[in-house]
């Protein structure tokens, strides 16, 4: 498809900014698109000061997407997804209501109360994005949100727009391919997704510096791969956003405010925004909560009218303990006191966030000032709140920290210049002793906590830059702050060395090597990393073997340090952990935790509250699961809930009398009917009676069992989550599939991805030859007894079932094909048969077919086989035959791996296989568009 489209004229990107936005660009947003689509590239470093729209930059790169659209694709210069990546989760949750509304905006562009000048602007972008992917019927747009361990969500397909929100682990870890919350299967694709046709802009980079060096020392890992798809485009293009400025790597190449912007009038309210600080100097380092908290009644004891203050704790520590303090001092009739930290279920922080940002009672910047309050507002934060917040508060208590942060943290004071009555508190305490996190840690801080010794030069030049020796008030407006503060001087981690050797043991995502080196220092650094494990709390805990179900959400996780798990965690604890498929549960000990473990704990284990991780919790937590996807029918989980034995009516409702004998459907019903009565009567602890009762209400009385599943009582009209092994394939369909034609939608749909994306036309040939070839080994006499056991299809190949996924298993065995057998291997085996016989040899044609479910890198695991059959199969008119035993193993496999990956580089080659693999899944999927 080297075609070019017809579309309209692309809008202004003032056109478009007013559609989203409702309101007028700033000039820098408007001078910096008009750059990027002029150069066809963006600045190293964008240094906009906070509080003036940084998030405009995925409006700029949606907009600058949608200007190329009419280009032959191997011209285009814009990357497809736009990541923003930030090593803090709330930035990360407050720029996905701003992607949304972009994509919102995109699908409804007649939406109430637009122009028509913007309703024109939007369906031309809209037009013009849906040209470059093959599902033109589908959303403009995709947006979707990474935050934590077990998040495994992704675009549909390489040649699709995307916006893709992630923090600093879950994108490092993708592009290194050992992907939090990836499958081993779907780590190749999450790998091609984050490291080729990508733009990253890195918000506040100063936090992750190490992610900034690792993109180009990865090209360097790998001189003289092919570029796939162009030199811009085939590796990610990393943008710096930062407010505090001096962002490695900029090499003069940064993007600053002009005297435009100093000439617009909100422009200059902002960046004159009174910001006054007293710096209070105090003697009691070790009790820094409570001072910061006696700080804010403080302040708001002088406030003319109810107000809002935020108060920021360098740690959840001295957070928890500022928030306790302010707890027992003020009563809910005089103010309302919130703590968000980093350390939150979705459930826990959103009730938190949507508070802070109620339009009457919050602190909003959009809210209206003249609103009066009931009584004051004080949330106790850490870092999570100082980067990218829009928040407006007209009180700030910060304890001592470095230039970065509290250059951050005054950016939510007076944001918008609209309260000359801010005013802010700068406690500065010693330095409190090393802390102690247990004998399992083994950390031992030295200075301030997180910022080492940096803040006692921070208090030096506040000091220096009083108006005089009599005051303790110093001025630091936007405009100022730069100047007071000075440049950084915290002390950079240290990151080790990505040599090629490392690269090419991480690209082996089938089977791991024994001791490979983890991937969290070449992104976050050695000395002082916070690496981090997820805890999921359910009612039900699967046996080691078993699955969870339903799968993990990233809504029902904490991300929290590794070692504040292993404190708060007993050292003969059996802990329940995600095997590396995600889904199935093994049993280890504290002692065998590791970064990026995700664990399932018991929701009466206590260690979480309405504010999130407490490690002196006591109380039964909210299994958000069942919120989702129905009651676990299962007595431990039941009596973990609600404190009922159950045993005998779980086992009758399930079929199982007394002494095994026989229940008949009468009896089922009536214990099943049972259970829910005694439920209805006892409501967990940590429910909403009202919540709970319209859960029950909402319960289908069908019993949903499973192989490997807890029974369940499913929610009427529940999602439905798609079921997936470690290969993403069971071959199952709402109806049967005929094989050939199955063959021929996905490498129709592999061309056109290939073919919109840019790939060379002699390498998309090769795509599309590899769809049409990698489901022929299902050809197999027994791969083909297991889809159609009944023989319904009259010896019609099929490549889908529509067997009851609890036969599946069963009717496996029956038919002979061997656990674990892999069909890709048989497929392989007969495109390499047919290449020997007509002389040809593709290495990249046989990887293709034999990784199209994530195996194959770099070998295909054998499977207790043995047998004398063979397999056969039709390729262009000429019959093929191989051997059909899965036990062989093609150990030409590993070797051809390894030329493919420096041929093309291991991104090109990931990206490659990910346009066959998402094609195979859509058109499994159902999807059917005219390529």
């Amino acid at each position: 498809m080297s075609d070019v489209p017809l579309l309209g004229p692309a809008p202004s990107f003032a056109a478009f900014y007013r559609a989203v936005n409702r309101r007028e660009p700033f000039p820098w947003q408007v001078r910096l698109a008009d750059e990027v689509a002029r150069t066809e590239k963006w600045p190293a470093e964008i240094g906009v000061p906070t509080g003036l729209g940084k998030t405009a930059c995925l409006d700029v790169a949606v907009w600058w997407l949608a200007s190329q659209a009419d280009r032959t694709p191997r011209l285009r210069t814009a990357p497809t997804r736009i990541w923003w990546v930030v090593n803090r989760r709330l930035l990360v949750d407050s720029t996905f209501e701003h992607a949304e509304a972009i994509g919102r905006a995109l699908c409804h562009p007649s939406a109430e109360g637009r122009t028509r000048q913007s309703t024109a602007a939007l369906e031309a972008v809209s037009e013009r994005l849906r040209a470059l992917s093959v599902d033109s019927s589908s959303a403009p747009l995709e947006v979707i949100r990474l935050r934590g361990g077990v998040a495994s969500r992704r675009p549909t397909d390489p040649s699709r727009p995307a916006v893709m929100l992630s923090t600093l682990p879950m994108y490092g870890s993708r592009l290194l391919f050992r992907g939090y919350g990836s499958t081993r299967s779907m780590r190749p694709i999450d790998a091609a997704l984050a490291g080729a046709d990508s733009l990253v802009l890195l918000d506040e980079a100063h936090l992750a510096p190490h992610l900034r060096a690792l993109v180009p020392a990865l090209a360097d890992c790998t001189p003289g791969a092919r570029a796939i798809l162009g030199d811009v485009r085939s590796r990610p293009t990393i943008v710096a956003l930062t407010a505090t400025g001096d962002a490695d790597g900029a090499d003069g190449n940064r993007f600053d405010l002009d005297r435009d912007d100093e000439a617009n009038p909100v422009v200059r309210r902002r960046l004159d925004a009174a910001k006054p600080m007293e710096l209070r100097v105090v003697e009691d380092g070790a009790n820094a909560g409570r001072l910061l908290a006696e700080a804010a009644l403080e302040l708001l004891g002088r406030a003319p009218a109810p107000a809002a203050c935020i108060v920021f704790a360098n740690t959840p520590a001295a957070a928890r303990t500022a928030f306790r303090c302010l707890r027992k001092k003020v009563t809910d009739e005089s103010a309302e006191a919130l703590l968000l930290t980093g350390w939150a279920r979705e459930r826990e922080a959103e009730r938190t966030r949507e508070r802070i940002l109620d339009p009457v009672h919050g602190m909003a910047s959009g809210r209206n000032s003249r609103l009066g309050r009931e009584r004051h507002l004080i949330v106790v934060a850490t870092q999570t709140l100082e980067v990218g917040a829009d928040v407006d508060a007209e009180y700030l208590v910060t304890e001592a920290c470095g230039v970065r942060a509290l250059t951050q943290r005054l950016g939510r004071l007076n944001r918008l210049g609209d309260h000359a009555h801010a005013r802010a508190v700068y406690v500065h305490a010693p330095p409190r002793p090393p802390a102690r996190r247990g004998k399992k840690s083994g950390s031992d801080l030295s200075g301030w906590p997180v910022y080492g010794s940096e803040p006692e030069i921070v208090f030096r030049r506040l000091k220096a830059a009083r108006p005089g020796a009599a005051t303790e008030v110093v001025n630091l407006s936007p405009r100022r702050v730069a100047r007071v503060l000075g440049s950084p001087n915290e002390v950079r981690r240290r990151a080790p060395e990505i040599l090629p050797g490392l690269l090419w043991e991480w690209t082996k995502t089938t089977t791991y090597p024994d001791g490979e080196a983890p991937v969290e220092p070449y992104f976050s650094g050695i000395a002082g990393s916070e690496y981090s494990v997820s805890l999921i709390w359910r009612a039900d805990i699967p046996e080691s073997g078993k699955l969870l179900w339903p799968r993990a959400s990233d809504r029902e996780i904490v991300e929290i340090p590794i070692h504040e798990a292993r404190d708060a965690l007993s050292e003969d604890e059996t802990l329940h952990r995600l095997r590396f498929d995600g889904v199935t549960v093994e049993e280890v000990s504290t002692d065998d935790l590791r970064p990026g473990d995700s664990l399932i704990l018991p929701c009466d284990r206590g260690l979480l509250d309405e504010f999130g991780w407490n490690p002196d919790a006591a109380s039964s937590i909210v299994d958000v699961s069942i919120l989702k996807d129905g009651l676990p029918l299962n007595a431990a989980a039941i009596k973990r809930l609600c404190g009922l034995a159950v045993e005998r009516l779980v086992d009758k409702a399930l079929g199982v009398g007394d002494d095994d004998e026989d229940v008949d459907q009468a009896e089922k019903d009536e214990a099943l009917e049972q259970i829910l009565t005694a439920l209805t009567e006892s409501t967990p602890q940590g429910w909403d009676r009202m919540e709970w009762n319209a859960l029950l209400f909402s319960l289908d009385r069908q019993i949903v069992t499973s192989r490997n599943e807890t029974p369940r009582l499913r929610r009427r009209k529940a999602d439905r989550e798609p079921h997936s092994n470690d290969f993403d394939e069971t071959s199952l369909a709402e109806t049967a599939v005929v094989l050939n034609l199955h063959c021929q939608a996905v490498a129709a749909r592999s061309r056109a991805i290939a073919d919109r994306l840019g790939v060379a036309s002699d390498l998309a040939e090769i795509v599309e030859e590899a769809g049409l070839l990698h489901d022929i080994g299902k050809a197999d006499r027994r791969f083909q007894r297991w889809l159609d056991p009944d023989g319904r299809h009259d010896g019609v190949l099929v490549a889908k079932s529509n067997l009851p996924r609890h036969r599946w298993n069963a009717v496996r065995s029956i038919a002979g094909w061997p656990k674990g057998g892999r069909h890709e291997s048989l497929s392989a085996r007969l495109a390499q048969r047919w290449e020997e016989r007509t002389a040809r040899h593709c290495d990249l044609l046989l990887h293709l077919i034999v990784s199209h479910h994530g195996s194959g890198r770099p070998l295909v695991p054998p499977a207790p086989d043995g047998t004398s059959d063979t397999v056969s199969g039709v390729i262009e008119d000429a019959a093929v035959e191989a051997p059909a035993d899965l036990e062989l193993v093609d150990w030409t496999q590993p070797r051809r791996f390894r030329r493919l990956n420096d041929k093309y580089g291991p991104w090109g080659l990931a990206l490659l296989e990910a346009v066959i693999r998402q094609a195979d899944h859509a058109v499994s999927a159902g999807r059917s568009e005219v390529y």
